[in-house]
């Protein structure tokens, strides 16, 4: 038999009920600046990319753009910081989960076991070359790292998620995804008329283009330049590449781990922090697999993971001081023009090789 409560109990409850409600309604007042913040300058992104020509660029590359000039420009405002860090942390870790919706086991099948080796190579082969330039350049190792992140799977997303467990500085983060908008846009106007010099036929220009343009958007303007079948099948390339963020970011945080071990003399066997959110990735990417979620469903989440992302990318911009981004130099975007470089040489080269 439940015995009833008392007056006091029900009192305490009901008091701690109220204090737990008005905390949480206090830390939503706190984030409420920032969060309209980011999400302006995102609105702000998505409204110039109706200006003429500006439409190539996508709006996660404008957002961090319209960020860093109101950050040092305008200043962000001390009130809005609290809203700024939660969607540079978990809007963001919320928008790549979101992402696995746009991928399916099946893409990777469409691509081919050829291509899909090909789009390996491609990224091991990149990652691992920008890491030891950036050692003989004398890049610092985290920023070189993202760079790398970002030129091998996708861009401006590939650094972001991978910041993660590289845990590099927000101007770090800027100056790597400045490198792969720049180097990706010229990929996206000069792939169309290379491939038309060389001979490409539709499979083998659409997988080049999406096993070594860097953004997404990049690669669907640059692709959809010789007809639909390159753009289809380069566009499916693209997607199964990014697939391959998840496995990029686990093995990081490893390493990280193990590194920092090892700096610490402790065992390499030291606990590996697990980024829930790529599993949260690649959860998505399963459930969409068995095709459980209605496609009406997934192509009206597509644009909200699109916001999301961009109001990260606002956010990190709010976060980057230009000073910090001068001082870091030139030699960081040579690594990035010789990534760029070697990453467009060696996908086609295995492409023409495998035929």
């Amino acid at each position: 038999m439940e015995l009833p409560m008392s007056d006091a109990t029900i009192n305490t409850l009901s008091a701690s009920r109220r204090s737990g409600l008005a905390a949480a309604i206090g830390k939503a007042a706190g984030l409420a600046p920032g969060l309209l913040l980011t999400m302006a300058i995102a609105g702000l992104a998505y409204g110039l990319r109706e200006i003429p020509g500006v439409r190539t660029f996508s709006p996660m590359i404008l957002a961090i753009l319209l960020g860093i000039l109101f950050h040092n420009f305008v200043g962000t405002p001390a009130r809005a910081r609290g809203g700024v860090v939660f969607s540079l942390r978990r809007i963001l870790r919320l928008a790549i989960i979101l992402l696995g919706l746009q991928l399916t086991a099946s893409q990777v099948v469409a691509v081919g076991g050829a291509g899909f080796a090909i789009i390996v190579a491609t990224l091991a082969a990149t990652f691992m070359l920008t890491k030891a330039m950036g050692r003989v350049l004398g890049v610092e190792r985290k920023l070189a790292e993202l760079i790398a992140a970002g030129t091998s799977v996708c861009g401006a997303s590939a650094v972001i998620a991978t910041n993660t467990v590289t845990e590099g500085s927000d101007e770090d983060v800027a100056y790597a995804v400045a490198c792969v908008t720049v180097f990706g846009t010229l990929s996206m106007f000069l792939y169309p008329v290379l491939g038309t010099l060389i001979h490409l036929d539709v499979h083998q220009y659409g997988l080049w283009a999406g096993s070594s343009i860097h953004e997404i958007a990049q690669v669907v303007a640059a692709a959809f330049q010789h007809g639909k079948e390159a753009g289809d099948f380069g566009t499916i390339a693209k997607l199964s590449r990014v697939m391959l963020l998840a496995p990029l970011v686990m093995t990081l945080g490893i390493i990280a781990v193990r590194r920092g071990a090892r700096s610490a003399g402790t065992k390499a066997e030291a606990k590996v922090p697990m980024p829930w959110f790529v599993l949260g990735f690649i959860a998505m990417i399963g459930i969409n697999s068995l095709g459980v979620i209605p496609g009406a469903a997934t192509h009206a989440v597509t644009p909200v993971t699109t916001f999301l992302l961009t109001m990260a990318l606002a956010a990190m911009g709010l976060e980057t001081d230009i000073r910090k981004l001068k001082a870091k130099g030139a030699r960081p975007l040579a690594l990035g023009a010789l990534s760029w470089v070697f990453i467009s040489c060696f996908s086609l080269a295995l492409i023409l090789a495998i035929g």
